[in-house]
C-alpha cells in the first residue's frame, strides 16, 4: 500500500477525531484508581465517545471486543478490558483509545499510575513519555523514519530499557492503520523520507527489562517475556510545512493528566 498524504484541509478535519480521542483518554485516566475494573473504564469510554459524536475506532477492529486497550504492568499492548481485572495500588495501566469522527480516526495512548507506584515504575513512565516526545519532534519533512526510531531508541536504551520491535507506530487517516510503519528503533538518515502531508501515530512501547515479548492466549494480549513492567505512550502527528503538529491533543491539555 502507498502512503496516503493528507491536504492541509484534511489535516484540519482530522483534529476533531484527535481531540475527542485525547479527551476520552484523559477522562478515562481520571477514573483510574484502585478497585476499578478495566471493563468499567471501557464502558465509560464507549459511552463518552458515542455521546460526543464519535464511533469507538477499536471496537470490532479485527474482531477486538473493546473500545479501549487496557494493559496492566507486564502487559505491553492489546489488553482486552475485563470485569476480572481489578486495578490495585502500585499497578501501572496502559490505556489506548481511538475515536472515529466524520470518517477520520484519532488514536492515542498513555500509561497511568494506579495510586502510589514504585520509583522504578515512575522512572519507566517518565522515560517512555520522553521517548514519545522525542519521536514526535523528529517528525519533520526531510527527515527519515530512522530519525524517529533513533530518537526513541537512544533515550530508552540509555536508560537501560528494552524497545519492543514487534509492534510499531503507523500511518493514520480514514483507516486506523495505514502506511508507513513507524518503528521505535532505527538509524538516522535511513528509511522512508518524511513528507509534508504524512500523518503518523508515534507510540513507543518500552520495557523495563528485555525487549522480548510473549503473546497471550487470547490472540490479542502481548506481554514482556521476563514479566517486568512495560509502558506505552502514543500521540498522532501531522507533518506540515511549519513542522510537526500533534493532532491527539486538547487546547488546555498537552498531557492527559
Amino acid at each position: 500500500m502507498a502512503v496516503i498524504l493528507k491536504s492541509p484541509g484534511e489535516i484540519d478535519a482530522m483534529k476533531a477525531a484527535g481531540q475527542l480521542s485525547a479527551e476520552v483518554l484523559r477522562k478515562v485516566g481520571e477514573l483510574v484508581k484502585p478497585g476499578v475494573t478495566t471493563l468499567e473504564l471501557d464502558e465509560f469510554a464507549e459511552t463518552y465517545i458515542r455521546e460526543h459524536g464519535g464511533i469507538p475506532a477499536f471496537k470490532g477492529y479485527g474482531g477486538f471486543p473493546g473500545s479501549i486497550c487496557a494493559s496492566v504492568n507486564e502487559q505491553i499492548v492489546h489488553g482486552i478490558p475485563s470485569k476480572k481485572v481489578v486495578l490495585q495500588t502500585g499497578d501501572i495501566l496502559s490505556v489506548d483509545t481511538g475515536a472515529t469522527v466524520d470518517g477520520w480516526v484519532g488514536d492515542n495512548a498513555w500509561t497511568f499510575a494506579v495510586g502510589k507506584i514504585s520509583d522504578d515504575k515512575k522512572r519507566l513512565l517518565k522515560v517512555t513519555e520522553q521517548c514519545m516526545w522525542a519521536g514526535l519532534e523528529s517528525a519533520v519533512a526531510g527527515n527519515h523514519l530512522g530519525d524517529i526510531g533513533h530518537a526513541v531508541q537512544s533515550i530508552a536504551e540509555k536508560a537501560g530499557y528494552g524497545v519492543v520491535r514487534e509492534y510499531v507506530g503507523h500511518g493514520v487517516g480514514h483507516n486506523m492503520h495505514e502506511e508507513p510503519n513507524v518503528p521505535n528503533y532505527g538509524h538516522r538518515h535511513l528509511g522512508m523520507k518524511l513528507q509534508v502531508g504524512m500523518v503518523l501515530a508515534i507510540e513507543p512501547m518500552i520495557n523495563m527489562g528485555t525487549r522480548k515479548v510473549v503473546d497471550g492466549d487470547d490472540g490479542w494480549l502481548v506481554c514482556t517475556r521476563d514479566g517486568k513492567p512495560s509502558a506505552h505512550f502514543e500521540k498522532m502527528v501531522a507533518i506540515t510545512e511549519d513542522g510537526p503538529v500533534v493532532l491527539t491533543t486538547e487546547p488546555d491539555h498537552r498531557r492527559p493528566l
